[in-house]
């Protein structure tokens, strides 16, 4: 008899609460190198709402024209190891995990908002008992892509000068604390609201958005991680050292088909003129895992959840990080 799970099914583009709905789906089952892992928390992340409400519109060439091929978000995984496939000798079922579906096969159950989850093998590293399965959740693509960003793209160390737009967000209270342990010295752009607790992270400067442009300012900088794109991105580079390097990191808003994607081209661009321009790509392999997986068990870095979701309430979710607006990380635990 076919086993069956309950997941979040996404049955076409728009709001959350109009496209996606829990259901009984088929249990996926690992194949060779991959891993079925029962899930305890997994997170919501940019990558979700994109496609949920198929913004911007041209990516449905590539997700599904009237509905995403794959209908089950998600990527991120912390669970316990349910039965592993062919060739995998270095995980049991038992054993509590974290990682990611990326790079997962397509198909149903593909992704993490489910209670279950096929992940390939090298996308997962045995958890640390003291890390909890919400926090390991929510470190992955947000912990992943700020470590890249901060240690990697900008270098930072000792008295680097590092901008971080958008630094209130799930990918920002990561890069603000990694930034801050390496020695930089960080300036975070958040509303007033959030001042106090972005200083509390280990911002030595905050800027109020709705009060002041960082981009008129006199201060320059070595690197910008921009969260946001809330800015034409030569009005960031200007604000560069001369050595410094800008790093867009949003799909940004725009129009409904290609919304922040020509500004991302801009920032590419730029590169012609001169500026350093580095993107960022999360790879969540076990060498990534393993470092914020470090990161995290110094207790200077820790996952900040501003709020939990049963499964049930995933379109919540969704939606309560598309209103960008979210204090860290948004996790939907089982």
């Amino acid at each position: 008899m076919t086993e069956t799970m309950r997941a979040v099914v996404q049955r076409g583009y728009g709001s959350p609460d109009r496209v996606l709905e829990l259901t009984e789906i088929e249990r996926p089952a690992p194949g060779p190198g991959e891993v079925l892992v029962r899930l305890h928390a997994t997170s919501v992340n940019t990558p979700d709402w994109v496609l949920v409400t198929g913004t911007p519109a041209i990516l449905r060439l590539g997700t599904g024209l009237r509905r995403p091929t794959a209908p089950v978000r998600g990527s991120d995984i912390a669970g316990t190891v349910a039965a592993v496939g062919p060739g995998v000798t270095d995980l049991a079922p038992g054993d509590p995990v974290f990682g990611s579906v990326w790079q997962n096969r397509a198909g149903a159950g593909a992704g993490t908002f489910a209670e279950y989850a096929v992940a390939p093998a090298d996308r997962l590293l045995r958890k640390p008992e003291e890390l909890p399965f919400a926090a390991a959740a929510a470190a992955v693509m947000s912990g992943i892509t700020a470590l890249t960003a901060v240690r990697d793209a900008a270098a930072a160390g000792p008295g680097t000068r590092l901008l971080i737009n958008g630094a209130s967000g799930g990918v920002g209270t990561f890069a603000v604390q990694i930034a801050a342990r390496l020695g930089a010295r960080v300036t975070a752009v958040c509303s007033g609201r959030n001042a106090e607790f972005v200083r509390a992270l280990g911002a030595e400067r905050v800027i109020d958005y709705t009060v002041e442009d960082y981009t008129r300012g006199a201060e320059r900088y070595d690197a910008i991680l921009d969260n946001v794109l809330n800015h034409p991105p030569a009005a960031s580079a200007r604000m560069l050292a001369p050595t410094g390097v800008l790093i867009p990191n949003s799909v940004g808003r725009g129009s409904r088909l290609l919304a922040g994607l020509p500004r991302m081209a801009r920032a590419a661009t730029l590169r012609w003129t001169g500026t350093r321009v580095r993107t960022v790509t999360c790879v969540p392999d076990r060498t990534n895992l393993a470092a914020v997986a470090a990161l995290l068990g110094t207790g200077e870095v820790t996952a900040v959840i501003e709020r939990s979701y049963p499964l049930a309430e995933a379109a919540r979710a969704v939606a309560h990080l598309l209103g960008h607006r979210a204090r860290g990380n948004i996790v939907i635990t089982l």
